[in-house]
């Protein structure tokens, strides 16, 4: 299996995002496993390829935090990063450019909930124009789950895509909580895909809620993600809800392992 949304920081930065969940929204994270500790962990458990992200939230933190994605890039096998980027650090377009020049780094992750930019923030355009160019990708959260703000949302999601409909970007936990209006992106732009991160615990209000039947037609563009390690249920239990869906064979060797296969390829 490939996981293709896993959270890795330095472990600093892990006990604060911790202390951040529990003050901001009372939830107390289950696996709190530094970033050797997670890596070990997944491999442990059947995923063979780990895609993780992290971001900066602020002005300043993002070269620092690249170089230390070099570090673990290095050391360990089969991990790749979608890389942290901020669009007002002083020579912010070069540093991007020098961080994706590194073979395991897919591209850049934007958080768009936390980071307070909006997919369609002009400030962001020469960074897509410049993953376009390098062949790389996009991890964005841009939905509005778990809870939103003026930043994120399927209208601003779509006016970025409008500008550039060619923009290879993966839409992280399926675009919750607008499920349906994400989906239907995937009929109009070639490059979007989709993963299933913190979209399919069973009976909990986040989940996707669409006829399953979607799952099917566009199994060519769910990619599988876990969000590990900061989630609050068994992350188990998610893999065994999606499979009791009794979706097809060809949709689980797509979305645990073939598509993210092709955007390995394609992106490193």
């Amino acid at each position: 299996m490939i996981d293709f949304h896993v959270h890795l920081f330095p472990d600093n930065m892990f006990d604060a995002l911790w202390k951040t969940f529990y003050k901001l929204y009372g939830i107390t994270i289950l696996y709190k496993y530094y970033y050797r500790q997670c890596i070990e962990y997944l491999k442990a458990h059947n995923i063979h390829h780990i895609v993780y992200s992290n971001y900066a939230h602020k002005k300043g933190m993002a070269q620092w935090l690249n170089a230390w994605n070099r570090q673990i890039l290095d050391e360990f096998d089969n991990l790749y990063c979608f890389a942290a980027y901020h669009p007002d650090d002083e020579n912010s377009l070069v540093h991007a450019e020098e961080i994706m020049s590194h073979q395991k780094i897919l591209g850049i992750k934007i958080h768009c909930l936390v980071q307070e930019i909006a997919p369609d923030d002009e400030r962001l355009f020469p960074l897509y124009e410049m993953v376009m160019d390098r062949k790389k990708r996009l991890l964005m959260h841009a939905g509005t789950g778990p809870v939103g703000n003026e930043f994120v949302g399927i209208k601003r999601f779509r006016s970025l895509m409008d500008r550039y409909p060619n923009l290879p970007v993966n839409i992280a936990h399926m675009g919750g909580l607008e499920y349906s209006d994400f989906i239907r992106l995937l009929d109009e732009y070639p490059n979007l895909y989709m993963d299933t991160a913190f979209s399919f615990w069973p009976e909990t209000p986040w989940s996707f809620n669409l006829d399953i039947n979607l799952l099917e037609k566009y199994k060519d563009k769910i990619i599988y993600g876990s969000d590990f390690p900061n989630i609050f249920l068994p992350r188990e239990d998610e893999i065994g809800y999606l499979r009791k869906l009794n979706l097809s064979d060809d949709f689980y060797n797509k979305i645990f392992l073939e598509n993210g296969i092709k955007l390995l390829a394609g992106s490193s």
